[in-house]
């Protein structure tokens, strides 16, 4: 799936990195790369969905980046 969104960063329990997509869907990557936590950076991301994962955070779907691209300056 293609994913155009903002970089966030959600400071709940030990905090975690997303990706807030233009119509409002919440999306957490596991293993975020480095280049792209900077909050509020417009990202494009290419992603697969995580089905099983069993996480203690409760926002978001879970997806794995497989390549990324930063949008604008």
């Amino acid at each position: 799936m293609k994913i155009k969104g903002k970089v966030v960063y959600e400071d709940l329990g030990l905090g975690f990195w997303g990706i807030e997509d233009h119509k409002g869907n919440q999306w957490r990557p596991i293993k975020m790369p480095e280049q792209l936590k900077h909050e509020g950076k417009e990202v494009a991301v290419t992603a697969r969905k995580v089905e099983d994962d069993m996480s203690m955070f409760m926002w978001g779907t879970t997806i794995e980046i497989t390549s990324f691209e930063t949008l604008g300056p």
